[in-house]
């Protein structure tokens, strides 16, 4: 996901081809010489794919956790690795340029997972995906937000009556896995009135619909849903109208 802001633009995970992804960003009229930095929130594939090349073609830096970074860089030969990896901490505050950048914790299987508000001025984004659970630190980071990128992973039903197999479905199911659409609905049932732009994220293409996902938020917001801008994120457009392009 591209965040641009008036000074530049950062790079929140790059689960595709360094290709593919510089194809999409000039693609949404963005400009690749902008990206400032890439920021990692895990180390599975999805996330990272395209994260050694587009650093070394962009000449930009790596920022993920010290667990994420030992899982990413450290079994890597010298040619492979980005240009410079940056090791950052939950709650740590850093500077970009013109954008201000917190990691805070998330619960996934994966070494050091994290999600990351990105501020630039007065407005702040929130980015959280790949986790199982909503913590109380979660809800009180996001609430200092004008707008958020939620994940809203999957429908029980339909991941219960699915084709995985069941070790799959418990994985994707626990505290550990992805959020369901029940879930980020209560998310945003706790954060009420306090976020009012959100974008429902990581939807399973197997076991989950956008349709089903919405219906889910509209329940959780209930009246406060006429005054929210909710749309979802596509895993294969580019243009802005379906956001991998994220504007400050």
């Amino acid at each position: 996901m591209l965040v641009e802001g008036q000074g530049g633009s950062i790079l929140i995970d790059a689960g595709l081809s360094a290709r593919e992804i510089l194809r999409r960003v000039t693609g949404t009229g963005g400009a690749p010489e902008t990206i400032q930095a890439i920021l990692v929130t895990h180390e599975h594939g999805d996330h990272i794919t395209g994260v050694d090349v587009l650093s070394r073609r962009l000449n930009i830096p790596v920022f993920a956790t010290g667990g994420t970074l030992k899982e990413f860089i450290t079994y890597r030969r010298s040619s492979e690795r980005p240009v410079t990896a940056v090791t950052c901490r939950y709650h740590e505050k850093f500077s970009l340029g013109d954008f201000v950048i917190e990691p805070f914790a998330t619960s996934h299987d994966a070494a050091e997972p994290c999600g990351f508000t990105v501020r630039e001025n007065d407005v702040m984004l929130g980015i959280c995906t790949d986790t199982g659970i909503i913590t109380d630190r979660i809800v009180q980071t996001l609430s200092q937000c004008d707008g958020i990128v939620l994940e809203s992973n999957h429908c029980p039903m339909m991941l219960k009556e699915g084709p995985y197999p069941e070790s799959l479905k418990r994985r994707i199911r626990s505290a550990r896995g992805h959020l369901s659409n029940d879930a980020a609905a209560d998310c945003l049932r706790r954060l009420g009135q306090d976020v009012h732009n959100i974008v429902l994220a990581h939807l399973s293409e197997v076991n989950n619909t956008p349709d089903k996902a919405v219906a889910s938020a509209r329940s959780g917001l209930g009246l406060l849903y006429n005054g929210m801008t909710v749309i979802v994120a596509s895993q294969h457009g580019t243009s802005v109208d379906r956001p991998q392009v994220m504007h400050l």
